[in-house]
């Protein structure tokens, strides 16, 4: 099984009393994300995570093909980082770190994502072709939204 990995880290001009509750909060997920991503949560979801909370979602993310993602918060240290792996969805694999760390009253975003596809040799030319290129967007997307939100600090 291969596993690939995606780093993404952005200094912006925002509170880490902000950038929390925005960040830990699933419905914010399609303003940050391209047009093609489109996430449906559609399950309760308090207005405070915690480690074990389990969020179900409808995507579509791959030719408008609705597919089902239940997610878990498997760590949660509010208002520092949080992890949410899935638990049923399109990967073998995927778990994603976003990190806050507070720098210059701004603060500094991390994402960390593992993940590993499905089907041996179809999965990873899949992921070649077409599944790494989709990630990229969508963190460019993320990126660029965040920016014209709340501009880039100094790093």
């Amino acid at each position: 099984m291969k596993i690939y990995q995606l780093y993404h880290r952005q200094v912006l001009r925002l509170p880490i009393q902000e950038a929390w509750p925005f960040f830990s909060s699933p419905y914010n997920l399609n303003d940050i994300t391209p047009d093609f991503f489109h996430v449906t949560v559609t399950s309760k979801v308090p207005g405070k995570i915690y480690s074990g909370l389990m969020i179900s979602y409808e995507m579509k993310a791959v030719f408008g093909i609705s597919m089902a993602w239940l997610s878990e918060i498997s760590h949660c240290d509010e208002p520092k980082r949080f992890v949410y792996e899935q638990r049923i969805g399109p990967f073998k694999f995927w778990s994603h770190e976003v990190a806050l760390t507070e720098h210059n009253n701004s603060i500094v975003l991390e994402d960390i994502v593992f993940y590993a596809m499905p089907l041996g040799w179809l999965g990873q030319a899949l992921n070649k072709l077409l599944i790494a290129d989709r990630l990229e967007q969508i963190f460019k997307v993320r990126h660029d939204y965040l920016e014209a939100r709340w501009g880039l600090a100094e790093p």
